[in-house]
């Protein structure tokens, strides 16, 4: 009994206590706020100068006061690029030994060819080519590449089920001719072992890399592109979007025959990156197998993104990302250097042909990504006052 009699004060007691606790936090916090609102109000925002940003990507352009200067850089960088991608173990390029297999027309708009053609000995690369129907050519042509997925060449064209990713669909019926073809352990060359297991490429090419192996491939179907008489050879572009993203930046750096090019979404840089060591792993995709052992000692190739990127210079390029794709810091870090790779352009008094977009969209191609690729490219590549 008189643990019960004990028992209800104690609870009166404690219902009370909470109750003038939560007054009084209430009138703290709401009857506070006017203040800090009045103090905040009379602090002075003095007038200030822009300040010099100071990034971890200045070493693009450190030392460098003169186009001059920058140019002899750039010969040093084109060089570190080719070595990062082993450009010197690929093989002999053979006769191109073009052949369409297929043929269609799409909604009256544009034709729709299968094509194959030779780039290796006994391989071919297959693609889709689109051309456009009643205009006046020769049209500027893009080379558009699909990102990680089996049926790359048929996502596209918009055979798939994700149509936010039918590149060539897109910009055929915005009057380019378009070559998709398909990465080189997708579509109709799937090893054995799975889509995109470059263990075979790797036993037939232990010195060279499958980003090599990917850039020398679209280069050559620039080669088909540039071989129609329905393309105007000065006005070829690129674009793609993940895998095909980074491959445009790359393709751009290597081959300048592009003239513009659109990357969406591509893969981090080396640096500021806590999974760089996936550029290089040890199973499924390799992109560069010879760096791995320089990762798992800590040190990274000596060229990064922003210097490949600003090889494009003084062509066309722009670069879309979300900062939510991934590692927000390291996404983050892509704002930063695309600052530093403007300066590249800016150098080449070519600051008008670099741009670069950031949504909150994740890893996608949504509506306005889509609609911008193709205005930069049309922009770029067609537009009366751009020159060849």
């Amino acid at each position: 009994m008189n643990l019960e009699i004990n028992f209800f004060p104690w609870v009166a007691i404690t219902v009370w206590y909470r109750s003038m606790l939560s007054l009084l936090t209430g009138l703290l916090l709401f009857g506070s706020t006017p203040r800090l609102y009045a103090q905040d109000a009379e602090k002075v925002r003095p007038v200030s100068s822009p300040p010099v940003v100071e990034t971890g990507w200045s070493d693009l352009t450190d030392g460098v006061k003169t186009t001059e200067q920058w140019l002899q850089r750039k010969k040093l960088l084109k060089q570190r690029f080719l070595d990062l991608i082993r450009d010197q173990h690929k093989p002999t390029k053979p006769a191109m030994d073009f052949k369409v297999h297929e043929e269609v027309v799409v909604d009256g708009v544009y034709r729709r060819r299968l094509v194959s053609y030779a780039v290796e000995e006994g391989e071919r690369a297959h693609a889709f080519l689109a051309l456009p129907l009643n205009q006046p050519g020769p049209l500027p042509a893009i080379v558009a590449l699909h990102g990680t997925y089996p049926k790359g060449k048929e996502q596209a064209v918009g055979l798939e089920e994700d149509k936010t990713k039918a590149h060539l669909d897109h910009l055929a019926r915005h009057g380019f001719i378009v070559i998709a073809p398909d990465h080189f352990v997708a579509g109709e060359r799937i090893p054995p072992e799975g889509p995109y297991e470059t263990g075979r490429f790797h036993q037939r090419h232990p010195e060279w890399t499958s980003v090599g192996k990917f850039t020398y491939e679209h280069s050559i179907a620039v080669d088909v592109l540039q071989s129609l008489p329905e393309v105007d050879k000065e006005r070829i572009g690129c674009m793609g979007h993940s895998l095909g993203g980074h491959g445009s930046i790359f393709l751009a750096a290597y081959d300048e025959r592009i003239k513009a090019a659109a990357c969406n979404c591509g893969a981090s840089f080396f640096r500021y990156n806590d999974q760089v060591k996936e550029w290089a792993r040890d199973r499924w995709y390799i992109y560069f197998k010879h760096i791995r052992p320089g990762l798992l000692e800590g040190r990274l190739p000596p060229i990064d993104f922003h210097e490949i990127m600003a090889l494009v210079a003084p062509r066309a390029l722009l670069d879309i990302s979300a900062v939510n794709d991934g590692v927000e810091l390291t996404q983050r870090q892509r704002v930063v250097m695309n600052l530093e790779v403007m300066k590249a352009f800016q150098l080449e008094n070519a600051a008008d042909r670099f741009a670069f977009f950031v949504h909150g969209k994740k890893h996608s191609v949504p509506e306005e990504s889509r609609e911008l690729m193709a205005s930069w490219l049309h922009s770029q590549l067609m537009s009366s006052e751009r020159e060849p």
